[in-house]
């Protein structure tokens, strides 16, 4: 028997909604699932030839390693930002094959083992295992609702201790797809700024936005009074989640960013993870993935407003949903989530995922994934409706 890091967590065991999940896919049951979030499965006209085109244009696969990102690349990541009417320079950014290794150098860059880093809930539950992975702590503070999402400045202020090193803010949130205000973003900035604690926004979802609202905050990209650190990449911005490249835009004070920059130049010297080919393509994909993103966006407001018209004077609500591809449905309290979950799937053939698995703080919550094909996802939130109604 040998040891294991206790970083890692021990290897889990089916739950009984696994396994019934499991048994419904190896008899071929007929299932509506809510849950798919991989463009490149949830859209049967995904341009396949036109990423192939992409990849057979590159002519020069010669290896010359830069630890933040070739030219080229920066450049084209500059551009994506700059049709957008973000101002970037190619200098303020690092190229990562990822955003979960973007918080693993940023982890590494800002903490000690042992430190704290704030995150919010509710969230993906990424951060935990990411901050593990680096033997470092997650603390959390709690997002409200009270008709739309807010931070709870006073559970921010009660996670502060001398261990805190950095505060990740989602923007918008996955899966409640709030997205900052103005007010809200200035407040974060000066709290951080007051106890030196670096920015990292998780901005993957900052294109997909529902509708227009006044004080949105889309990026903290831009002069900065404390350094921030913006992730986005391909994955959600191209909808082309096995391209595997990603990127850490550096905004703040002039020295600051000089000194961020050069270090995390260090960490990604050691790893050097983003191809060559993906960079010398990256124009090109990022051009593509135009096209996706517009089909992803369409299809995610199509199925948010047949949501909403289904649940509309049922027992069933929707929350308050400014972005993003998720979008949660309040249940009446009657059963517990996993009870809710456990009958969709055996008498509906309906799979959602249970609010705790984003740790909302009450119960009974489901999410389901706008990505889903529109006529899939009506039947499946019908069937949600029918077992509400009931």
């Amino acid at each position: 028997m040998y040891r294991y890091s206790q970083r890692l967590p021990c290897p889990g065991f089916l739950n009984a909604f696994s396994r019934l999940l499991q048994q419904k896919r190896e008899a071929g049951s007929r299932l509506l699932d809510l849950t798919t979030s991989n463009p490149t499965q949830a859209l049967a006209d995904y341009p396949h030839e036109k990423i192939a085109a992409a990849y057979g244009s590159v002519r020069d696969f010669s290896y010359r390693p830069d630890p933040a990102g070739g030219r080229e690349a920066l450049s084209a990541v500059a551009e994506y930002y700059r049709t957008r009417g973000i101002a970037v320079s190619p200098g303020n950014l690092v190229l990562t094959a990822s955003t979960s290794e973007a918080y693993a150098l940023l982890f590494k860059l800002l903490c000690d083992p042992g430190d704290q880093v704030l995150a919010p809930l509710p969230s993906y539950p990424l951060f935990e295992y990411l901050a593990a992975f680096e033997s470092v702590e997650i603390v959390s503070y709690r997002l409200r609702y009270d008709g739309s999402w807010f931070v709870d400045m006073d559970s921010l202020r009660r996670g502060v201790s001398a261990r805190s090193r950095a505060l990740i803010l989602v923007n918008p949130n996955n899966p409640t797809g709030s997205f900052l205000k103005r007010r809200e973003a200035e407040e974060l900035t000066h709290f951080a700024l007051d106890r030196r604690l670096p920015l990292i926004c998780d901005e993957v979802f900052m294109d997909y936005a529902f509708g227009t609202v006044r004080d949105r905050v889309s990026t903290l990209i831009g002069e900065r009074p404390a350094l921030t650190f913006s992730l986005n990449g391909l994955s959600k911005a191209a909808g082309m989640p096995q391209m595997k490249l990603a990127w850490i835009a550096i905004s703040g004070p002039e020295r600051d960013c000089a000194e961020a920059r050069e270090r995390l130049e260090l960490l990604s010297d050691t790893y050097l993870s983003v191809s060559t080919p993906v960079q010398a393509a990256l124009s090109e994909l990022l051009h593509i993935g135009e096209g996706i993103q517009q089909q992803i966006a369409r299809r995610a407001a199509r199925n948010l407003q047949a949501l909403n018209t289904i649940v509309q004077d049922t027992p069933a609500h929707c929350l308050r949903v400014e972005g993003g591809w998720s979008a949660i449905i309040q249940l009446p309290r009657t059963l517990s989530e996993e009870i809710w979950i456990t009958r969709l799937l055996e008498e509906q053939g309906v799979i959602v995922q249970p609010g705790y698995f984003f740790d909302m703080d009450s119960e009974a919550y489901v999410v389901a994934s706008l990505l889903t094909p529109p006529e899939l996802f009506a039947e499946g939130i019908e069937r949600l409706k029918e077992m509400t109604d009931g």
